[in-house]
């Protein structure tokens, strides 16, 4: 229980919870834990949502399918971060994307509907849950923000030099959560094209870069 209290602190959701007040709450939210292996489904879409997951260690994609199969990654979520609460805000009841493990994963799943509304005991985190679950949705408008600005330039290089600047933040060198083909998934652009360019970006010293380890010149 220590060691998913650890990981679960470091989330938003879960500010202000006291660690005394963490087991009852679980117990509270029916909490349960699942554990994938590399490229197993924890989701599928139109599969029915009832649960929010936590990641407690390992890497998950969330993928979004249109009509003719193509896929685009939404987001790469690792250690402490959380996914389905807004499905659960937006009382969607069947998952619209596919969320997938990319290595040995696990998940601390909890009734989302629990968690917007209070239990017959009364019990004083709901109140801090519901408060931080607010403050939690308006990051992740904050972030779809952020990926419409990046898909909204006109060129790769454009979109890349946004990308990185939103992974980055402050810093020169920075690691990026995707590889090759799942960073042009995530930019919608060609994955040769997208390798070109970066390529190009080195030889012209703007970018140095190793795999998934970049700097900015």
């Amino acid at each position: 229980m220590q060691k998913i209290f650890e990981v679960a602190k470091n989330n938003p959701l879960f500010q202000g919870i006291a660690c005394g007040d963490f087991e009852p709450m679980l117990q509270c939210l029916s909490a349960r834990v699942g554990r994938y292996a590399k490229d197993d489904i924890i989701l599928l879409s139109g599969d029915p949502v009832h649960v929010a997951g936590l990641v407690l260690c390992g890497n998950i994609k969330i993928i979004k399918e249109d009509i003719s199969g193509n896929s685009t990654i939404l987001a790469s979520l690792t250690a402490s971060e959380l996914f389905g609460e807004v499905f659960a805000c937006a009382e969607v009841c069947h998952s619209p994307v596919t969320i997938q493990a990319t290595e040995e994963t696990e998940i601390l799943f909890l009734d989302s509907g629990k968690i917007l509304t209070t239990c017959s005991e009364v019990c004083l985190f709901h109140a801090r849950l519901i408060k931080n679950m607010v403050r939690l949705l308006a990051h992740k408008t904050l972030m779809l923000n952020q990926k419409i600005e990046i898909l909204s330039k006109r060129t790769t290089r454009e979109k890349l030099f946004c990308f990185f600047d939103y992974q980055r933040g402050a810093k020169r060198k920075f690691r990026l959560p995707f590889n090759r083909e799942e960073m042009a998934t995530y930019l919608c652009v060609d994955r040769s094209a997208m390798s070109n360019e970066l390529c190009k970006m080195r030889d012209e010293r703007l970018i140095r870069f190793h795999r998934n380890e970049f700097e900015i010149l």
